[in-house]
C-alpha cells in the first residue's frame, strides 16, 4: 500500500512523499523521532553557518581576500594528531563513488576497490524515492541481504565475500528534503540522510567490526566541522555509541576550507579519517569566491587541469597538512572512464588516468578516486608501485610551502567557442538526466556529476558577466550565447534522437540552464534552482 502525507505517531513530522511499504522499514517512528531531536538541536546551528556563508560571501565581493585565519594560528602552528584510525580505514588506496541505487551499491562493494563512498550528494538526484530507496539499499548492504535482479537482462546481482569498506557522503548543509517537515518546515537535508544512515546502520556495522563512516561536502569553515562535530558527539551519546565511533573524511571542495584545513581537522580530531581533493567543486568555488572580480575569469574548463599552480598548490598542501595530523589525503576525481568499441579513445582515457594518479601518488597520496568498477585495477597498481605499507603518511612533505597568493593563482589558458559549445552541452544534458532523477551521467567519455555541471554553468555566467573574450577575438554575449544555445539544443536531438529527445526533459534543463547562466547575480547552487522544479510526480523508483 502506498500513501502520501503522513504525521508520525509521537513525532512533529510530517512526511509529504509517497510511503510505500519498503519505505516504513526505514522511515519508522523511532527513526524519524531521532531525525527530529537532530533537528530541533542543531537545524538553528545550520541557518547560522548559512547566514555565515553569506556574510562572508559579501565581503568578498566587496573585495576582501582570502587569506589564513590569524586567530587560529595558534592551531596551525601546535603539535597535535587526530585520533587514531579504524583497521578498516588504513588502506584506502583506491576508492569507488557513485549514487546508492541497488545495482550501484552492490558493484560498487564488489569492485574490488578499498571504500565505496555512497553518495546522496553530487551523484544522486535527490528524487524522494531516490533518497529513501537509497537507505533501504545501504541498510540491506550493511546487514549483508543485499540483491538485485536486472528487470531487461535477468542478471542476478549479489555481494561477494571480500567488501569495500562503506563510507556515505550526505547532501551538503546548504539542501533541504522538502519531504519531510519538523514542525511544518523541511528538514537539512544533510540531518535527514545521516541521521537515518547512523540510525538503522552504527549498532550492525559496530558488530561486523567497522563502523559509520562518512564523507562531508562542501564545507566553507572549520566553524562548519565543529557543528558536523557536536552533531557526532549529540548523535553518539543518543544512541548508545562511544565517542569517536564516527569517522568523517571532509572534502576540501571549497577555495574557503584550503586557508583553513589545520582548524578542520583540529576541529573533527576524535572523529576525523582526514581529507580528500574534491578538485571539480573546488574549481567551481574558485568562480563563485571571484564573481565580481575581472581578473580572475577563467579559461575553458578542459585547461584548467591539475596541473595549473593554483591546483597543484592546494592539493600538496592538503598532503603536508594531513599527514603532519596523523590523517589521510586522499586524491580527486579523474572523470575519465573506460570507452567501449574505440580502443584509441579507450587508450587515450586510461593514460589519463595513469598520468593523473602517478600525479598524486608521487605527491604522497594516500589513495584516490575513481567513478567506475574498470578503474579500480589501473589506480591500485599505480599505488600499490609506490607504497611501502598501506599508506603514505610517513612522507611528511616539509618541502611544500603554500602561501595566500599561490592558492589564489589565476588558472592561465584560453576561451575557445568549442569550450563554450561543450559547456552549453554537458550543462542541459546533465541537468536534463538530474531532472529525470539520474545525478551521475556519462557524457562525451567522461563522468559528469553535479560538481561538473557547477563549471560549465558558472563559466558561462563568468564569461557572461565580464565580457570575457574568446582565443578568435569575439566577445562572450548575450546574443552569442543564445545563438549556441539554440544550435546545441539541434545538435543534442540528433545525438538522441527524436523521440528521446521528445519524451526527455530537454526543453525544461535548458530553459534552467539559461535562466542561471543569464541571472544577474550569480546562483549559488544550481542543485537548489534544479530541486525547486524537481517533478516529484515523475519520479523514477530505484529498485
Amino acid at each position: 500500500m502506498t500513501t502520501r502525507h503522513a504525521i508520525v505517531p509521537g513525532t512533529d513530522v510530517s512526511v509529504t512523499g509517497s510511503l510505500p511499504e519498503a519505505y516504513l522499514e526505514v522511515l519508522t517512528p523511532d527513526a524519524l523521532g531521532f531525525v527530529q531531536d537532530l533537528v530541533r538541536h542543531f537545524s538553528p546551528r545550520f541557518d547560522e553557518a548559512l547566514d555565515r556563508r553569506a556574510h562572508r560571501r559579501r565581503a568578498w565581493e566587496r573585495g576582501v581576500k582570502l587569506d589564513f585565519l590569524p586567530e587560529t594560528e595558534v592551531i596551525r602552528e601546535a603539535r597535535w594528531r587526530v585520533a587514531p584510525l579504524p583497521e578498516d580505514l588504513k588502506r584506502r588506496m583506491v576508492e569507488i563513488t557513485g549514487p546508492v541505487d541497488r545495482k550501484m551499491v552492490i558493484n560498487a562493494l564488489n569492485s574490488g576497490a578499498d571504500v565505496f563512498m555512497a553518495d546522496f550528494e553530487d551523484a544522486t538526484s535527490p528524487t524522494w524515492a531516490n533518497v529513501v530507496q537509497g537507505q533501504v539499499n545501504l541498510r540491506d548492504a550493511v546487514g549483508g541481504e543485499i540483491h538485485h535482479v536486472d528487470p531487461r537482462s535477468g542478471k542476478h546481482y549479489r555481494l561477494n565475500k571480500k567488501l569495500a569498506t562503506l563510507m556515505v557522503r550526505p547532501r551538503g548543509l546548504h539542501l533541504v528534503e522538502s519531504h519531510l517537515h519538523v514542525n511544518g518546515r523541511a528538514v537539512p537535508a544533510s540531518l535527514f540522510d545521516f541521521g537515518l544512515y547512523l540510525f538503522h546502520n552504527a549498532h550492525t556495522l559496530r558488530e561486523r567490526g567497522s563502523g559509520p563512516y562518512y564523507y562531508l561536502p562542501k564545507l566553507e569553515s572549520h566553524l562548519e566541522a565543529r557543528l558536523w562535530n557536536d552533531i557526532f558527539l549529540y548523535a553518539q551519546e543518543a544512541l548508545g555509541l562511544s565517542s569517536g565511533t564516527i569517522k568523517a573524511t571532509v572534502l576540501i571542495e571549497t577555495l574557503p576550507a584550503a586557508f583553513e584545513m589545520d582548524e578542520i581537522l583540529y576541529e573533527l580530531r576524535r572523529h576525523s579519517a582526514g581529507l580528500n581533493c574534491g578538485r571539480w567543486d573546488y574549481i567551481f568555488s574558485f568562480i563563485k569566491i571571484h564573481r565580481c572580480d575581472a581578473g580572475t575569469v577563467l579559461p575553458d574548463r578542459s585547461q584548467v587541469n591539475m596541473e595549473q599552480p593554483f591546483l597543484r598548490a592546494y592539493t600538496q598542501l592538503a598532503v603536508r597538512t594531513c599527514h603532519r595530523r596523523g590523517a589521510h589525503a586522499i586524491g580527486g576525481m579523474a572523470a575519465q572512464i573506460p570507452v567501449k568499441n574505440d580502443p584509441e579513445a579507450n587508450r587515450v582515457a586510461l593514460g589519463k588516468v595513469r598520468d593523473d594518479k602517478l600525479r598524486e601518488v608521487k605527491d604522497g597520496h594516500d589513495g584516490s578516486w575513481v567513478a567506475h568498477p574498470g578503474l579500480v585495477p589501473i589506480v591500485r597498481e599505480i599505488f600499490q608501485e609506490h607504497f611501502q605499507g598501506p599508506n603514505q603518511m610517513e612522507r611528511q612533505r616539509e618541502d611544500v610551502h603554500v602561501s595566500a597568493p599561490d592558492l589564489l593563482l589565476v588558472p592561465s589558458g584560453t576561451r575557445t567557442e568549442e569550450g563554450l559549445r561543450l559547456n552549453v552541452r554537458v550543462g542541459i544534458r546533465y541537468l536534463e538526466s538530474w531532472l529525470r532523477g539520474a545525478g551521475c551521467v556519462p557524457l562525451y567519455h567522461l563522468m559528469e556529476d553535479a560538481a561538473t555541471a557547477e563549471i560549465s554553468r558558472t563559466q558561462i555566467w563568468q564569461w557572461l558577466h565580464h565580457g570575457a573574450d574568446l582565443a578568435d577575438g569575439r566577445a562572450v554575449t548575450r546574443d552569442l550565447v543564445e545563438s549556441v544555445l539554440l544550435e546545441e539544443m539541434e545538435g543534442i536531438e540528433n545525438e538522441v534522437g527524436r523521440e528521446k529527445f521528445r519524451q526527455g526533459r530537454f526543453n525544461e534543463a535548458r530553459a534552467l540552464f539559461a535562466r542561471l547562466c543569464f541571472s544577474d547575480k550569480l546562483e549559488e547552487f544550481l542543485t537548489i534552482r534544479a530541486y525547486e522544479i524537481l517533478d516529484r510526480s515523475s519520479e523514477v523508483e530505484q529498485v
